[in-house]
């Protein structure tokens, strides 16, 4: 397994990194929990074969997912990785929650500290939640304390919000969604750059945009196969992000054993300067030809919000562009069916036209938002 070097810790870990959210459950006693019988193998697998670097959290698996990981990392597992939990924030009514949980997290994971230790999914609420409770001084309190080693966040929101959270703290790490469809999205190419500035090493998630760069539409799949070197939309994903120094480790979420051997494989495969010029310029491609299937160019300014009656325009936009561009179904979405039952879909739309008024991008959304939810239903 490539070993990847995280920055000013001094230490190094797997450029692959084991997402545990997503391993399959099942029912012990009407309970329903992580199903160790696929979750311990393949870990241990994993472990025997290089990889160091675990990735759980609080509330991963109807808050399950941390006591699985223990439980594979009994007979000595634990002393080979490095473990990376996260703290949330709605979880947490009042300062001294963080401290309780803290504690259950290190009880859950059979362990007497945490590696890596997260403000899970920090967003601008929860961000000045935990502000208010005074979370800083909390994880600065627990690594002297030797509960946690490293002080982290993970997050999701804009760039400008990135920037403010890594000047507020002496950072040791930090998590973000990042992909070859991301790079201008929430902390994007920027982010992660100026981490590099820092010398704050990064973790990806999301790498595969939740699956959706896993399997290219007809149009993409077509550029790949034209490329004189065959890899899966899978590997050339991964190789893409493990050609930026800035990257410590980049999570994959397995499901089972196979998905772990692939991993496996892949990553082993994947380094900085992997990707020569010709390679950097078939995924710019592959990113323009994903771009060319979006039913429309909303950029999501929301000059057009609020909606007198209620649409959420850009959302509706964002659902219907996203379905498009990674070749998932339309009729029927599940994500859109939500928005009609919360009454903020495109049925509610009355054309009154206030919304085009607004437009900088002069978009007929009327007939858009028609035509959307037409696909979606």
């Amino acid at each position: 397994m490539k070993m990847r070097n995280m920055g000013k810790l001094g230490i190094s870990v797997s450029a692959f990194g084991v997402g545990c959210m997503r391993f399959p459950m099942t029912v012990v006693d009407g309970v329903q929990v992580v199903d160790e019988s696929v979750s311990t193998p393949a870990i241990r697998y994993a472990i025997d074969h290089g990889v160091n670097y675990m990735d759980t959290a609080y509330v991963y698996s109807g808050q399950k997912n941390e006591m699985a990981l223990g439980h594979a990392l009994r007979d000595g597992y634990r002393e080979k990785v490095y473990i990376a939990t996260k703290l949330p924030a709605w979880k947490c009514n009042a300062p001294e929650d963080m401290e309780r949980i803290l504690n259950e997290q290190l009880e859950q994971l059979e362990t007497d500290y945490i590696d890596f230790y997260l403000l899970h999914s920090l967003t601008k609420s929860n961000w000045e939640k935990f502000k208010s409770f005074g979370a800083l001084e909390f994880l600065t309190k627990a690594k002297a304390e030797g509960k946690i080693r490293y002080a982290c966040f993970s997050f999701h929101d804009s760039y400008e919000l990135f920037e403010e959270i890594l000047n507020a703290y002496d950072w040791d790490m930090c998590q973000i969604q990042f992909n070859f469809m991301d790079i201008n999205n929430q902390a994007g190419l920027k982010g992660l750059q100026l981490c590099g500035e820092k010398n704050i090493p990064v973790v990806i998630m999301e790498g595969l945009l939740g699956g959706k760069l896993a399997k290219a539409p007809d149009n993409v799949q077509a550029l790949y196969d034209a490329y004189p070197v065959k890899r899966s939309p899978v590997e050339w994903a991964f190789r893409w992000l493990c050609n930026f120094p800035q990257v410590a480790t980049v999570l994959s979420g397995v499901q089972n054993m196979e998905m772990t051997k692939d991993n496996l494989e892949i990553f082993d495969r994947c380094e900085v300067g992997c990707m020569t010029e010709e390679e950097e310029k078939l995924i710019e491609n592959v990113r323009e030809a994903y771009l060319s299937r979006s039913k429309i160019g909303c950029t999501g300014c929301k000059y057009c919000m609020p909606c007198p009656n209620g649409v959420d325009i850009p959302k509706v936009f964002d659902i219907w562009n996203n379905l498009s561009l990674y070749g998932q179904r339309l009729a029927g979405n599940d994500r859109y069916k939500y928005h009609i039952d919360q009454g903020d879909a495109a049925d509610k739309c009355v054309e009154c036209g206030l919304c085009e008024a607004a437009c900088p991008q002069h978009l007929a959304i009327i007939e858009n938002l028609k035509t959307a939810h037409s696909e979606m239903v």
